[in-house]
This record gives C-alpha cells, structure tokens and sequence, in this order.
C-alpha cells in the first residue's frame, strides 16, 4: 500500500516539476533526506525516485520562464574550485573500478546543488528550502525521540535504510545539522501553533540524538550548544535553560549509555576508536606520497590498507570528513574543503551585519546565525564520521550563498540610510505560507 502511495504522489508531483522547476528542487530535497521509499517494502523500495525527481528538474529548467541567476561570491567561486578538483582526482584515482561510480554519485549531487543555486534565489523559496530540509530529517528525529523517550534510550535510533544517513552516527549528524533550522522556523513563523510545534521538533530530536548513542553526536552537541551560549544575548537564562534540559534529559538515560560516552577520554582502550586513528594515519601516508591528488574516490580498502595504513590489517573506512576528504583528494583537496565551510560561515556573518539595519531582512539575519550553529555542529561532529559528500552541508551552503545574494539586491534596490539622513521606509512583505495571528510581525532578533 505504501508502495502504490507514493507512486501516486510521485506522479501528481510530476507536473508541478515540469512546469515550475523550483518544485523540483523542494521535491528532491524531500526524497533525497527523508528517503521514503526506504519505508515502504515492495517495488517502490528501490525505484530511483530521487534520480527521477532530478531529472524532471533539470529538463524543465531550459524551458521554464522562472528566473535563474547565479549567486556569484567567494563562496561559489571556491565551491566550483572544489567540484573541478573531485573531478581531477578522479582521473588519477588509486581505486578506479569504485572511484567512478562514487564521483557519479558525488556530481549528481552537486548537479542539484547548481540547479539550487540557479532557480532558488527569491526569498519564498528559500524559507520552503528550509522547511522542506528541516522537516525530511526531522521526520526521524520525531520518531527517533519519541522512540528514545518510550524505551528509556536503552535501544540505539538508526536512520533510512540504504542512506547516506542510515547509522545511529550518520543519523545523529544529520539531526545534529538540521536541529538549529527549527529554531529559525520556530522565530520567523507567527503562528503560536507553529511556534510550539518547533519546540516540540527541537526537544524530539535532541532525544533522538541522544537516543543514538553517538559519542561524535555528543560533541558536535556540545560544540553547538556553546555556539548558541555566545550569540545569544541573556547568556545566564539560556546557560540556565540549557543545563536544565541537559540534565531532563540525561535523567531517562541507562547506564550504558553513560559508559559508552564514558570511552571518550579513554580512547587507547576502545578498539573502535583505534581503528579510526589507524584510517586517519591511512589517509595522512597516502596524502604525504600523493599530496596534491591523494588517493581518489574510494581509496579506503583493505588492499591500500596494507601498503599505506600504520596497522596493515586494521582495515576501517575514513570515519572523519577531513581525514576522508585528506586521503582521497589531497592536501589541495583538503585546503579547499575546509576554505568552503569557512567563507560559508563568515559569510553568515556579514549576512548578520548587512540584515541587522533593516527589518525586512531580520530573517535573514535569523538564518544566518542558525547555519552557523548548523555548520558548527557538522564541522565538529563531522571529525568523527566520513560524510564529506552527503548532501546536507552542501545545501546548507547553498542557503547561504542565496540568502547572501538576496540581501545584496534588497540593500541595492533600497539601501540603508546614512548618518544624518532620512530613513527610507522599508517593507516586509509576509511569506506566502504565513498567516497574521496574535504575535506581532514586528520582532527584533532572537539569535545575534
């Protein structure tokens, strides 16, 4: 029944891509994170929804009258550097049998990601982008928390079968990543039902993170938490709402979930955690022999392994995204990889600087910070766990490069006032989704 249900749906959805492209980009987010097709059990388990939604996309988008720009920056200029240089590893890679069918997948990703940058540009497609992303993994956090709740977390939260995020650590990096955009929703949206609801998905998926197990979750967590801590303005209220939620929640946990968090400062005694550092010394040794190219896609194999690892036959894959991104495209690679997340995030904050004069751009302001947490929170949590090329970071770049891109032109077409001068009056058009409630449209910002 499920199978024949979303067939259904993928088929009404159809139309709607071919004529209106941005469509495309909101339904492919929406496979590509929450993976329903991996809840139903026949046929429709692994037809290539995803596959299908993209190309729908790309074909209706020569022909779609929908504006497409792209937001040229530092960002996207080293975003394309990137790209080029997975492109250039590849064709020298150690593993060539699986490195092409790993940078197929890599490129349709990124191929997504362009159609994102180029049709996605106006602010009510940006504010759906965020909905639709939040809510695709969210969808596991709310089962998972609800889960963790009802078992007393004595059992582990895992994601959609066959995913880039199918783990208990995969999953518990995802909602990592995706929690602070519920906290954007839960700020702009001026429905008090909504409001509440955001604070129903935050505390859900905060069990469901727990409820993982995952020792990397766990700190990214902390990394996340004390970022928040800082550019939030009543630092003693928050300090004090967050330790007392911390506490909430560690109370419903057992005791092996205690000792298991526990092996983190006792690393040398836990087999798991020296498997990591062996494949982290892996990379290094293949990077220092080919340091501008590395190894290529898929490196990580029990072959290399004996040429290349500290421990020959302590065969572990990368289980960090810099240490995977360091042995498969080289110290090139790496520099690039790394210079993406970092002009992504201090280009969230002049986003925050340029938003902060204007009113009608206080949501821009509001995501911009959230993305920040967001991508502090993947960056840390990410040291432990090979996910360099899930999707999820890259279209939070993308967000960022749009919402950076719309501010440009919102400030050009109406600047802000100098010193001494009238303020010209400012508009805040209402999102298309929004109604007027209780709460005033009016707010100053909650996350500075």
């Amino acid at each position: 029944m499920r199978d024949l249900l979303l067939m259904l749906v993928m088929a009404g959805l159809l139309p709607f891509i071919l004529v209106r492209p941005t469509t495309g980009v909101l339904v492919w987010s929406w496979l590509g994170y929450m993976n329903p097709h991996r809840l139903t059990w026949g046929f429709a388990f692994d037809f290539p929804f995803v596959m299908v939604a993209a190309v729908a996309t790309l074909i209706a988008m020569p022909f779609s009258r929908q504006p497409k720009r792209m937001p040229w920056s530092s960002l996207t200029v080293v975003w394309f550097l990137w790209v080029l240089w997975m492109c250039v590893t590849t064709l020298v890679a150690l593993n060539p049998a699986d490195a092409v069918p790993e940078w197929e997948r890599t490129m349709k990703i990124q191929a997504m990601v362009l159609a994102t940058l180029l049709l996605m540009g106006e602010r009510e497609h940006i504010h759906r982008l965020v909905w639709v992303i939040a809510l695709s993994i969210g969808f596991f956090g709310i089962k998972g928390g609800l889960f963790t709740i009802l078992t007393g977390g004595n059992y582990l939260v895992w994601g959609p079968a066959g995913s880039h995020i199918a783990g208990n650590n995969e999953i518990a990096l995802a909602l990592l990543t995706v929690l602070p955009l519920f906290r954007y929703l839960q700020v702009t949206s001026e429905n008090i039902w909504i409001k509440r609801a955001m604070v129903a998905c935050m505390v859900l998926c905060a069990a469901s993170i727990l409820g993982s197990w995952s020792r990397g979750a766990l700190l990214g967590g902390a990394a996340m938490c004390f970022m928040l801590w800082l550019k939030t303005r009543n630092k003693w209220l928050t300090g004090a709402v967050m330790s007392v939620a911390l506490v909430a929640f560690l109370a419903f946990l057992p005791e092996g979930w205690f000792e298991r968090m526990s092996t983190i400062k006792d690393y040398q005694q836990d087999q798991s955690a020296m498997g990591r550092i062996n494949a982290w010394g892996f990379a290094v040794n293949i990077a220092n022999e080919r340091p501008l190219v590395g190894g290529g896609f898929r490196a990580f194999t029990p072959e290399l392994f004996m040429k290349y690892a500290p421990t020959p036959t302590d065969f572990h894959d990368a289980h960090s995204i810099y240490f995977e991104v360091l042995g498969e495209q080289g110290y090139v690679g790496l520099l690039l990889f790394v210079s993406l997340a970092l002009i992504a995030f201090r280009t969230c904050g002049r986003i925050r600087r340029k938003a902060q004069p204007r009113p009608d751009l206080a949501w821009a302001g509001e995501l911009a910070a959230v993305i920040q947490v967001s991508l502090v929170g993947f960056g840390v949590g990410g040291a432990f766990l090979g996910l360099a090329y899930f999707d999820l970071p890259y279209s939070l770049m993308a967000i960022v490069a749009l919402t950076n891109a719309y501010v440009d032109r919102a400030l050009a077409a109406q600047p802000v006032a100098k010193e001494g001068e009238a303020a010209q009056p400012v508009t805040r058009p209402p999102l298309p989704a929004q109604r007027t409630s209780q709460v005033p449209a009016q707010r100053t910002s909650q996350v500075t």
